[in-house]
C-alpha cells in the first residue's frame, strides 16, 4: 500500500478514472443477479434498481472503509486539514470515482433531467473530494463525510423495497426505524461535526468560502430531505408513485437528495 500511494497521488484524475471504470465493471456484474419480476416489469424501476445496486456496493464497502479508518487512525478525527494514511487516500480515490460513475449512469441513460438535486449533490461531493485528491489536504475531512454511506445503506434498502412492493413487509418497518437513527447519528451528526470545524476554522482555511459555501448546501438538501423522509414513512398521506429517494411523489422520476 505504501508503494501505491506515490502513484496514486502521482496521478490522481487517473486514479479516479479507473476507480470509475472498476465501478463500471461491478454495474455490469450485478446486471447478472435476478430482478424482482414487479421491477423489471416497468423500464424506470428496472434501471433504479440496477443503478441502486451499485451504490449499495458502494455504501458498504466505503462507509466501513470510513468507520475502520477512523478506529485504527483515531487522528483522522483531530487533523481534518493535513492528517492521512494510504488507505485513506485510496478511500477517497475509490468514492470519488463511484460518483463520477453514478452521475454519467444518471445523464447517459436519460435520467439527468429529473436527477438535478441528486446531480447537484454529486457535483458538490466532487469537487471537494478532487480538491482533497489534488492538494492532499482535508483527505481526512473527506474520510469522516463518508460516515454518511452507513445511512446510504439503509436508504437504499428501503428504496429497492419500496420498488418491489414490499412496504408492509416486516423488513420494510424494521428498516424504517434503523434508517432513522443511522440518519441522525450518521447523515446529521457528521454534517454538524464538519460544518462545526468549517466554522470554527474557517480564517486560516485554505478555499474556506468554497468549502463553507458547499456545507451549507449540503445541510440544507439533507435537511430538506429528512423531512420529506419523516413525512413520508411516519406521516404518510396517500399512495401515489414511488419517487427517485423512495419517497411519495406524483411523479415518479423525480430525483431527490439521496
Amino acid at each position: 500500500m505504501e508503494a501505491l500511494l506515490p502513484v496514486l497521488k502521482s496521478r490522481p484524475g487517473l486514479s479516479v478514472l479507473v476507480c470509475s471504470l472498476i465501478f463500471r465493471v461491478v454495474h455490469k456484474l450485478l446486471q447478472r443477479l435476478p430482478v424482482p419480476k414487479v421491477v423489471r416489469q416497468d423500464d424506470f424501476r428496472f434501471w433504479k434498481w440496477k443503478n441502486l445496486s451499485v451504490s449499495m456496493v458502494h455504501s458498504l464497502l466505503t462507509g466501513t472503509w470510513a468507520l475502520t479508518c477512523v478506529l485504527v487512525w483515531p487522528e483522522t478525527l483531530t487533523d481534518l486539514h493535513s492528517y492521512h494514511t494510504p488507505l485513506s487516500y485510496l478511500l477517497v480515490c475509490v468514492s470519488t470515482g463511484y460518483f463520477v460513475q453514478d452521475a454519467g449512469d444518471i445523464i447517459l441513460t436519460g435520467h439527468g433531467r429529473g436527477s438535478w438535486e441528486f446531480l447537484l449533490h454529486h457535483a458538490l461531493v466532487i469537487s471537494c473530494f478532487l480538491y482533497a485528491l489534488f492538494t492532499q489536504l482535508y483527505v481526512a475531512g473527506a474520510v469522516i463525510a463518508l460516515f454518511v454511506e452507513v445511512n446510504s445503506v439503509t436508504l437504499h434498502l428501503r428504496l429497492m423495497l419500496k420498488l418491489c412492493g414490499a412496504q408492509s413487509s416486516s423488513m420494510f418497518h424494521i428498516n424504517k426505524y434503523v434508517n432513522f437513527f443511522t440518519y441522525v447519528v450518521f447523515r446529521l451528526g457528521t454534517q454538524l461535526y464538519l460544518s462545526r470545524y468549517i466554522f470554527h476554522n474557517y480564517s486560516w482555511m485554505d478555499r474556506g468560502g468554497f468549502f463553507l459555501i458547499s456545507m451549507m448546501m449540503m445541510n440544507v438538501m439533507i435537511l430538506i430531505y429528512f423531512y420529506r423522509l419523516i413525512r413520508a414513512d411516519f406521516f404518510p398521506r396517500s399512495r401515489i408513485h414511488v419517487g427517485q429517494n423512495g419517497t411519495r411523489n406524483s411523479n415518479s422520476q423525480k430525483f431527490l437528495t439521496d
